[in-house]
């Protein structure tokens, strides 16, 4: 069921604490840890604690909790000093747009330029 936390999921685990992170902000409904495979500096994942597969599933079912990651967001650019410099806030929705793990998340990139348009 949606929000629900999945067995099988990546994200679900490292909410739950039964997979390891370096956690970086943790809110009532969300939580920031560290990429593994950074592509940037900065590159940290903000997640839901409630499961839904991708950012558009969220944000129809509880828009609210979508807004708490964009808070969330800049709260972690701030905190590691990229809100001056510029930092972009990345969901990745479908496999096609290069989503691998299928529980909402932004990515907070910065510590870099960036340039536009993304490959």
């Amino acid at each position: 069921m949606a929000g629900e936390p999945q067995a099988d999921c990546l994200f679900c685990k490292i909410v739950s604490g039964d997979v390891p992170a370096t956690i970086v902000r943790e809110s009532e409904t969300t939580v920031a840890f560290r990429d593994i495979n950074p592509q940037a500096p900065t590159h940290i994942l903000v997640i839901p604690k409630a499961h839904y597969p991708d950012a558009a599933s969220l944000a129809a079912a509880e828009p609210t909790i979508a807004a708490d990651i964009l808070r969330e967001a800049g709260e972690v650019a701030t905190e590691e000093k990229i809100d001056g410099t510029g930092f972009r806030i990345v969901f990745n929705t479908g496999t096609g747009a290069g989503q691998t793990v299928f529980h909402a998340h932004a990515h907070v990139l910065g510590g870099r330029g960036l340039q536009w348009p993304p490959g």
